[in-house]
C-alpha cells in the first residue's frame, strides 16, 4: 500500500490550482485559462480540436455591443488619418492621462445609470441572445420552435472595461447547422442576414430595473454597435480568422 503525506512538501501543504480566471487573484491560473480560451475560439474559427476545417465556410461575424452615454467624458478623438484631436475640454490628452474616461462635468454625469448598466450587463446580453435567435428565425421564415432543427447560433464573448469604466462585449457569432460546427447552416443563413439580425436584436433589448434608491430605470445597449464579417484567412478581406 502506498501513502502520501503533505508534510513532505516544501511548504508542508499540497498546492493545487485554484482555477481563478482573474489575473489579480492568481496570475498562473488566469494565464492557463486565457491560453485555453484562445485555442478554443481559434478552433471555432479555423478548425481543430474535433472542429472540422469546413467551419471556415460558415457565416460568422465579430460584434461589439457597447453601453449608452451617461454623460460626456474626457477622451482622445481621432481624425480620419488616425491622428489625435483635442478633447471637448480643448486639451490634447496624452494616452496615459488620468483624466481619460472621467466625466467632463461630474455634477451632471449619470453615475447611477452607469452603475446599473454594469450590474445588469449580463442580463442585457442574455436578452440579446434570445432576441437574436428570434430575429434569425423570422428572417428565415421559421418559427422559434422549428428553428433549432435547421440551424444553431454559436458564440463566444468577452467583457471589456472601457476607460470610462463601462462594460462592453466583444463576441464572435457563428451560424451552424443543427448539429453544430460539423454541419453548415442553410444557404439562406448568410452573413448579411446574421448582421441584420444582430442589429435588430440589439435595438430591441430592454431591461427594466426598479429600486427604492433610483426608482424605475430602463437599460439598453448604446447606439455604437459594431458588426464585421470574419472571412477565411488568405482572402482579400479586412478581417479574417
Amino acid at each position: 500500500m502506498r501513502s502520501y503525506s503533505s508534510s513532505d512538501e516544501p511548504t508542508g501543504s499540497l498546492l493545487t490550482a485554484c482555477g481563478n480566471r482573474r489575473s489579480s487573484r492568481c496570475a498562473a491560473c488566469s494565464r492557463i485559462y486565457a491560453v485555453d480560451t484562445y485555442h478554443l475560439i481559434r478552433a471555432g474559427l479555423t478548425g481543430g480540436k474535433t472542429v472540422p476545417d469546413t467551419v471556415r465556410t460558415h457565416s460568422r461575424v465579430f460584434a461589439t455591443l457597447t453601453a449608452p452615454s451617461f454623460g460626456p467624458v474626457h477622451n482622445r478623438p481621432t481624425n480620419t488619418d488616425g491622428g489625435a484631436r483635442p478633447c471637448r475640454c480643448r486639451k490634447l490628452h496624452e494616452p496615459t492621462d488620468a483624466l481619460l474616461g472621467t466625466p467632463l462635468n461630474p455634477a451632471a454625469y449619470d453615475y447611477a445609470g452607469a452603475v446599473l448598466f454594469n450590474a445588469h450587463a449580463s442580463a442585457l446580453w442574455a436578452r440579446f441572445t434570445i432576441y437574436l435567435r428570434r430575429e434569425i428565425a423570422a428572417r428565415l421564415g421559421l418559427t422559434q420552435k422549428d428553428a433549432p432543427a435547421v440551424l444553431r447560433v454559436s458564440f463566444a464573448k468577452v467583457a471589456e472595461y472601457q476607460k470610462c469604466g463601462l462594460v462592453r462585449f466583444h463576441a464572435v457569432i457563428r451560424l451552424d447547422g443543427p448539429g453544430g460546427s460539423t454541419q453548415p447552416p442553410p444557404r439562406s443563413a448568410t452573413v448579411t442576414l446574421l448582421a441584420d439580425a444582430i442589429r435588430a436584436a440589439a435595438a430591441r433589448v430592454r431591461v427594466t430595473v426598479v429600486s427604492d434608491a433610483v426608482g424605475e430605470r430602463e437599460l439598453a445597449w448604446g447606439e455604437q454597435l459594431g458588426v464585421r464579417e470574419i472571412a477565411a484567412f488568405g482572402t482579400d478581406a479586412e478581417l479574417t480568422d
